[in-house]
């Protein structure tokens, strides 16, 4: 398992880059800014949400559960992030 350390920053990473990616939909598409803002805050509330289930594993004396917890995360982190990715890509490309 990596360490807690490593996940959140992971976390931070990949919010971050969906962030940057919102910043710079924003400079080219200013007309769709509540669209690109509400993926914003979307990618804010899930890091908040992944910090939550980071710092709070169920049974933490069980190395089995806290693994597959871990694992979870990180599965639902990608998936998530994908989504937020598929997601702002949808409002760049309306039209």
């Amino acid at each position: 398992m990596a360490s807690l350390r490593r996940v959140k920053k992971d976390i931070d990473y990949l919010v971050s880059e969906v962030v940057y990616d919102c910043y710079l939909a924003l400079y080219f598409h200013s007309e769709r800014r509540d669209a690109i803002v509400a993926v914003m805050e979307e990618a804010v509330d899930a890091r908040n949400e992944f910090y939550e289930m980071a710092n709070h594993p169920a049974e933490k004396h069980n190395k089995s559960l806290v693994k597959k917890h871990y694992a979870f995360l990180r599965n639902e982190l990608m998936e998530r992030i994908d989504g937020l990715f598929d997601k702002l890509s949808k409002v760049v490309n309306e039209k």
